[in-house]
């Protein structure tokens, strides 16, 4: 990447651009592509650079032997349309002069630049001034004259430098001892995409301090100063998760799925031929697991996941809501690999066809959004999750946006036998007044038996309430504590019977199970609570 631009930038240099833009907050390591850049250039001339900044001027002197004050911006581009021969001025702080939403640009300011475009594109050949800025400023004034050149973040080849340094200078004074592995470091390198060259060391010299040991465990020390470019975008949340796969009841058709793919981000990947997956979308029942498959994939993968909340993006100010998407968007591809997750899509973008309420703005969002995910290069996977896909125009659902749509059905009742297991030990591990109910398969069977038709959410729900039951008579837990409760739950199979029929019959055709089919058809055949037929669920559950 740094390469890239430099090529970039000797190509502007060469075509004689008066005035460049260039976003970012790292100044030293642009300063050293810049000056690469410069002494790549072939012809007459050796190019000098200047650098400005409020606290020490203009560096070096614009005449030798001498010293010009030129503290203020105004000052500064007086001396530097005095500079004659070849050069590249690099001005660091001219953005609080350039305007903002609520204060308008110095027009003097603006004026002097105009002159000075003009003056280096007509004078003296090879003269340019480089504007560097975190959060940089056009003018409606010089959008014309100013050229804006896209500085990318470390590559990973530079991160990998930087870590490797890092090491061998820590290991050689023995204040270090390192046990990554064969993928360790490159794990490590990868955890550190997205953030800027300081930030990386700062997460690299943490992990290192943390216990005077370097090893794979480290990569989550690196991922927690992305969360710092999250917070500040705050346009994403950072969800925390440390639930794993085994803590998913069933549906192991989507574990298996997630599993294989577990790494395909890394270079051993490549030698296969193997593109990053670009994500999942899972609909189903409400209740069944999708938002927990979503943290346990997260935490799986070992990847940071962070939440896109389509009520975020959508803001009072014309263009705020493209531009909010753009960022979060951005700021997503900043600190990949990661998983973004989009709870409920269908509630943010089901309008994004027609938008005949809001003159088109969630059209363009929705329109940005389905562009990005088409074409997206960087390690950013996608979990949305939507509990009524027929809200969803068609071309998103095409081939190309997803990797696969994955439906969740209520549990078999192989999957209910796991689910109760898993909250009934958590229960009994976390209460110990709730005595030592035995969970065996005995219970396990009745109790399954008895959940015909209940979501996982319902199950769960059930054994709080069996709890709740034995705190009020302050008495250890029984059997009969949860089967109360179950008879006691109303499912949402039967108070939302038709839907649930409705978005059954729509997967039957257009999406991969998200269970094993060991007692699918078993299910179906018993009095459940919703008719499906059997030929259909059958060649429903044996896909994948």
């Amino acid at each position: 990447m740094s390469e890239d631009f430099q090529q970039e930038l000797r190509r502007l240099l060469h075509a004689r651009f008066p005035v460049l833009s260039v976003q970012t907050s790292e100044e030293l390591r642009l300063l050293g592509d810049v000056t690469a850049a410069v002494a790549g250039l072939g012809g007459p001339g050796k190019r000098r650079i200047f650098q400005w900044s409020t606290s020490v001027g203009l560096t070096p002197d614009v005449l030798p032997g001498t010293r010009t004050e030129t503290f203020t911006p105004h000052a500064a581009l007086a001396a530097v349309s005095g500079i004659a021969g070849p050069c590249v001025v690099l001005m660091y702080d001219l953005h609080p002069w350039m305007g903002s939403n609520v204060q308008p640009p110095d027009t003097q300011l603006v004026r002097a630049l105009k002159d000075l475009a003009q003056s280096f594109r007509d004078g003296e050949a090879g003269r340019t001034l480089i504007l560097v800025s975190p959060t940089p400023r056009i003018p409606a004034d010089l959008q014309s004259v100013v050229t804006i050149l896209d500085y990318p973040l470390p590559t990973e080849e530079y991160l990998r430098t930087v870590l490797d340094g890092m090491i061998t200078r820590n290991t050689r004074s023995g204040a270090l001892t390192v046990d990554l592995g064969d993928t360790g470091a490159e794990q490590l390198t990868k955890a550190a995409l997205g953030l800027t060259a300081f930030e990386a060391e700062n997460a690299f010299a943490r992990a290192m301090v943390d216990d005077s040991r370097l090893t794979v465990e480290d990569v989550a020390i690196v991922q927690q100063e992305k969360r710092q470019i999250i917070r500040k975008a705050g346009t994403l949340e950072v969800v925390d998760s440390n639930i794993s796969l085994s803590d998913v009841g069933g549906l192991e058709n989507l574990k298996t799925w997630l599993t294989k793919r577990s790494g395909s981000w890394l270079d051993e990947a490549r030698s296969y031929g193997l593109p990053a997956p670009k994500g999942l979308l899972v609909t189903g029942i409400p209740g069944c697991g999708k938002s927990l498959t979503a943290k346990a994939m997260a935490g799986a993968w070992g990847l940071p996941l962070v939440r896109l909340d389509i009520g975020r993006i959508f803001g009072g100010l014309v263009g705020a809501s493209e531009q909010n998407m753009r960022e979060a968007l951005r700021t997503a591809e900043a600190i990949s690999p990661c998983v973004l997750w989009i709870d409920e899509i269908e509630k943010g973008f089901s309008a994004g066809a027609s938008a005949v309420s809001d003159g088109g703005t969630s059209a363009r969002v929705f329109g940005y959004f389905l562009t990005w995910m088409q074409e997206k290069t960087a390690t950013v996977f996608v979990m949305a999750t939507a509990n009524n896909i027929s809200l969803l125009p068609p071309e998103f659902l095409r081939k190309g946006r997803f990797d696969e749509i994955f439906f969740i059905d209520l549990p078999t009742t192989t999957e209910r036998r796991v689910i109760f297991r898993i909250h009934l030990k958590a229960r009994l591990k976390a209460g110990p007044a709730l005595g030592a109910l035995t969970v065996d398969d005995a219970l396990l069977d009745e109790l399954a038996a008895a959940t015909e038709g209940l979501s996982g959410a319902e199950i769960e729900q059930a054994v709080i309430s069996a709890c709740y039951e034995a705190f009020d008579r302050r008495r250890e837990l029984t059997k009969e504590d949860v089967l109360a409760a179950i008879a006691a739950t109303v499912p949402l199979s039967v108070t939302q019977a038709e839907q649930i029929g409705a978005l059954r019959a729509w997967a039957d055709v257009r999406a991969i199970t998200a269970s094993a089919p060991d007692d699918r058809a078993g299910y179906l055949t018993t009095a459940a609570p919703i008719a499906v037929p059997v030929e259909a669920t059958l060649q429903r559950g044996g896909r994948e």
